[in-house]
């Protein structure tokens, strides 16, 4: 399952960053790490981005970006 995969409220944990590049250094930086906790805050009324609340921080990521983690419910 992916991040973008995750209704508001729902919580997992990160098992791997699938992106290539600068892009996954970015996410990396950003704490999205293995073994990470993250909670679906709320989406846009649009439907993106969508905010996440990660190692105490509110980070948002539009779908096509949250498709490049991998995650389990937890």
């Amino acid at each position: 399952m992916t991040l973008d995969d995750l209704k508001t409220g729902e919580r997992a944990r990160v098992i791997k960053v699938a992106a290539h590049g600068p892009f996954k250094k970015r996410l990396l930086e950003m704490g999205f790490i293995s073994g990470t906790d993250v909670e679906v805050i709320k989406y846009a009324p649009l439907k993106d981005p969508v905010e996440y609340l990660i190692r105490g921080y509110h980070i948002s990521l539009r779908h096509e970006e949250a498709k490049n983690i991998l995650v389990e419910k937890t």
